[in-house]
């Protein structure tokens, strides 16, 4: 382990010690919001001191060996101690750089799933739909809540665009890299000749803005508009303006929401997606100025981005980030993307590993 991220280490020892001398003193008791912010940082550095902790034992107890094996009748038991002990120093030191990894503050937040039809015409829209209920059955697998915000349907059953909400602990952790251009080859419904054609749909996935980040668009810079929805809903939905339409004038961002029959419900729902959507925007200017000096293995996260192909005649799925390829199309659209996700979130990792070794 590199002797500075051992110096890292050692302070967050310090600190735990200082942190449960302040949690035990009366100033934090009577002030109850310090007092949980203190509870905060010590849970979140308890666990890597614990791992610490374990691993300095550890070391002693290699040292102890070490002098053992001078010993001719210790030195067989010596050396099968050392052994077992550098190989749990070697995995206590790579949890250790793993969790002094910088975490990302969205990772437990709900988030905004938007899917957009693109070149193909119906048949990307059919594709949209095929999307959508591939992370709906995600979705259900994790035990999240699923709901529809707005939705543009197509002639054929498919959608020009979709909004859905996906409330559940570790939502944007496991669907954050999903953002980008999903591409399709197949033969459309509507093809009589039997060719094969590309279509593409855009994913976006938007952390859920929390409640301060909410409040903090100006009311003057949205034009709110009422107009009546439309589509499935039975007399109530076409004779009441309940419909709304959301456009944040600095930015000319736009969301539209008919999902519910009170227009109050409407109109709450679309300011959670543009405040998400002006969320996602900061989020990923920033990750652009980022990314100028490094750039993660998995890519920008630029929705133009092609990052993942379904060729249907092959039954065969390619993730271009990470150069993954799968022979069960069908399993994954219908759900099973688990896979998918464990190895971008493990490719992830890896550059922030090494990306931390450059920095100590």
């Amino acid at each position: 382990m590199k002797p500075s991220i051992r110096d890292k280490l050692d302070r967050l020892a310090d600190r735990l010690v200082e942190l449960d001398l302040e949690l035990g003193g009366e100033a934090a008791a009577r002030d109850i919001d310090r007092y949980r912010e203190l509870s905060r940082e010590r849970a979140e550095i308890e666990p890597v001191t614990a791992l610490y902790r374990e691993l300095r034992r550890h070391e002693a107890d290699c040292s102890a060996a070490l002098d053992l094996i001078a010993d001719p009748e210790m030195r067989e038991l010596a050396e099968t101690e050392l052994a077992s002990g550098q190989a749990r120093c070697a995995e206590l030191e790579d949890e250790l750089q793993r969790a002094l990894l910088p975490r990302d503050p969205n990772d437990e937040r709900n988030i905004f799933l938007e899917i957009r039809a693109g070149t193909g015409g119906e048949e990307a829209a059919l594709f949209a739909a095929d999307l959508l209920r591939m992370y709906v059955r995600y979705a259900e697998r994790q035990r999240w809540r699923v709901e529809i915000i707005s939705a543009s349907e197509s002639g054929l059953g498919g959608y020009r665009e979709v909004i859905v909400r996906i409330a559940g602990a570790g939502a944007w952790s496991r669907l954050k890299f999903e953002s980008g251009g999903h591409r399709v080859q197949r033969v459309p419904v509507t093809e009589t000749q039997g060719r094969i054609h590309t279509s593409a749909c855009t994913v976006a996935v938007m952390p859920e803005a929390g409640e301060l980040e909410t409040l903090e668009i100006n009311p003057a810079d949205l034009r709110i508009d009422t107009f009546r929805a439309s589509g499935a809903g039975g007399q109530h939905i076409n004779k009441t303006d309940s419909a709304v339409r959301i456009t944040h004038l600095p930015t000319g961002l736009v969301v539209e929401c008919q999902a519910e029959r009170s227009q109050h419900s409407n109109k709450a729902r679309a300011l959670a997606v543009l405040a998400a959507r002006l969320h996602d925007a900061r989020m990923r200017e920033r990750q652009r100025l980022e990314a100028a000096t490094r750039r993660d293995l998995i890519g920008s996260g630029d929705r133009s981005e092609r990052i993942r192909t379904y060729n249907f005649p092959q039954g065969r799925l390619t993730d271009h980030r990470i150069n993954l390829t799968l022979y069960r199309l069908d399993a994954v659209l219908d759900g099973d993307i688990g896979d998918i996700i464990a190895a971008l979130a493990l490719e992830y990792q890896t550059g922030q590993l090494a990306a931390l070794a450059e920095e100590t």
